[in-house]
């Protein structure tokens, strides 16, 4: 199989395109980034090999040309090419659309128009909001309350309905909230964050009162569950899957707490009450655990370990 992976370059990209080349059923991995906060750097050290298998595309996903180019020749996309940081996409909405949605919409149309074989888009379990319901399901009538989560739940519209015309496979993984190290790691997110505070001696900063809910995954999880559904997609028989474990649902005042005590450090935990906590999503992971052999492997404990022993060395 011939991968594209869009938005290679960047966090879950950095951790998913080695495991992509080191692939028994992989030939060949090509990755499209505009490199605006991914470089190849990100790919240094991380087992590419001699590289032969590896191309590289410099291009924008709202640039049709670009990116009907990358995707001539491959069985296989993986989509993760997007504008992220939930709550900063209230102060970009127009450029949030035109990248997540209108690019989404090229992907789509090139797919089409190569007979790709599979396409897996990276959706966000951020787009139920602050459902009720302490069991979210894929059932549960989305909420999206930002910019973000809007555009990636019209761009799981749009795939459906390509879907259904084309006779590709699709599926959307709805992700949990990412943390742990990657080579293009990022530090806004929550986890992230709060180990590099700890570490630099300041304190772990909550807001709201800290329950609000969020689930979490490990980025190397993460980019196992995209490899996954790319190369097995005869697995994943419906468009969406929420990607996470049911153990790994947290409050985020557990979240700093967690990072406290691995860490062995008495900082204090201060509450912003002023502040909005953003959504707030307990979810379940049934579907993808029954139908599919992907399963989680790493836990968030670990992960913040290995998150401090990276940021030390």
């Amino acid at each position: 199989m011939d991968v594209l992976v869009t938005g290679g370059l960047g966090y879950i990209g950095s951790a998913l395109v080695p495991s992509l080349l080191n692939h028994d059923d992989v030939d060949s991995v090509a990755i499209f980034d505009n490199q605006s906060t991914g470089s190849p750097r990100n790919l240094f050290g991380t087992g590419l090999g001699n590289g032969e298998d590896l191309t590289v595309y410099r291009g924008d996903v709202r640039d049709y040309g670009a990116v009907e180019n990358a995707m001539r020749g491959v069985n296989a996309v993986i989509h993760l090419a997007a504008i992220t940081g939930a709550e900063s996409t209230h102060d970009r909405e127009d450029e949030t659309f035109a990248v997540n949605y209108e690019g989404t919409e090229n992907v789509v149309q090139a797919a089409e128009k190569y007979e790709i074989e599979t396409v897996v888009f990276a959706s966000s379990c951020n787009l139920y909001g602050r459902a009720t319901t302490a069991d979210i399901t894929e059932e549960t009538e989305p909420d999206p309350l930002n910019p973000y989560a809007e555009s990636k739940y019209e761009s799981e519209k749009l795939l459906r309905e390509a879907a259904a015309d084309n006779g590709f496979s699709a599926t959307a993984l709805r992700m949990s909230t990412n943390f742990g190290y990657s080579p293009g790691v990022r530090f806004n997110l929550v986890v992230n964050h709060f180990v590099f505070r700890a570490l630099t001696d300041r304190p772990l900063t909550v807001y709201g009162d800290g329950t609000n809910w969020r689930p979490f995954i490990h980025v190397r999880d993460a980019a196992r569950a995209f490899a996954h559904a790319a190369l097995n997609p005869e697995e994943y028989d419906q468009l969406v899957y929420n990607v996470g474990s049911n153990e790994q649902n947290y409050q985020i005042t557990e979240i700093a707490t967690v990072v406290r005590d691995e860490l062995d450090t008495d900082l204090e935990i201060t509450y912003l009450e002023d502040r909005k906590p953003g959504p707030s999503y307990h979810v379940n992971f049934d579907r993808l655990a029954e139908e599919t052999a992907y399963e989680p492997s790493e836990t968030l404990r670990s992960g913040i370990r290995d998150l401090a022993a990276q940021f030390k060395s």
